[in-house]
């Protein structure tokens, strides 16, 4: 039986990464998609040799490690590519985050999935947390944080599922337009509330 799990979503820039931070700080299982893909393009793995076939090694460095930049740039650039690079890596990321979602052994498991919308396949988590902003806020943190052309945040936002779609989805929403003590806040109690509902399912 798997854990007691909620997923964690929200486009670029949102601040998932934040937010689980603070639910790993109190004791939540924390599963990262971005950090399962990772790992699964590492030099020597299969999904690396299966993008460098489908792209051509003009996407690796001289190390033989995929350069992450170039292929933001020409999947947000190119639907089709973006569909290709899906399908060689989401199954494999999916099929990861479950065997590490069954490992967990604090008492709920939080997978961080930024394209749960999109992909689908999550079906084994029992509740969806939404970390949310307004558009305009979310380009400026995208354009601060990682400091690219407006035009690519524009392009990335865009090619993530709308904030429409995603409150959708939510069974609880984090409004992370404020101040991180109002993120601790909001976290803190989501967690007191996974908790009961971890308690009762068991």
């Amino acid at each position: 039986m798997h854990p007691f799990t909620v997923a964690l979503i929200g486009g670029i820039a949102s601040g998932k990464s934040a937010a689980a931070r603070r639910f790993a700080a109190l004791g939540a299982g924390v599963v990262d998609a971005d950090v399962v893909a990772r790992e699964l393009v590492e030099p020597g793995m299969p999904a690396l040799a299966e993008i460098a076939a489908a792209f051509g090694t003009r996407l690796l460095d001289e190390n033989g490690s995929l350069e992450r930049a170039e292929m933001r740039a020409l999947i947000f650039g190119d639907d089709e590519a973006r569909r290709r690079l899906e399908a060689i890596l989401h199954p494999r990321v999916r099929a990861e985050m479950l065997v590490r979602t069954d490992a967990v052994t604090g008492p709920y498991a939080l997978l961080v999935v930024p394209l749960y919308v999109e992909t689908g396949g999550y079906d084994w988590a029992d509740r969806v947390v939404v970390v949310d902003l307004p558009r305009e806020l979310q380009l400026a943190r995208a354009i601060a944080r990682d400091g690219m052309a407006p035009s690519l945040a524009e392009a990335m936002i865009d090619a993530q599922a709308s904030r429409e779609e995603r409150l959708a989805k939510a069974d609880d929403v984090i409004d992370n337009s404020g101040t991180p003590d109002a993120l601790d806040a909001q976290v803190a109690v989501l967690h007191r509330k996974y908790l009961e509902l971890a308690a009762a399912r068991r």
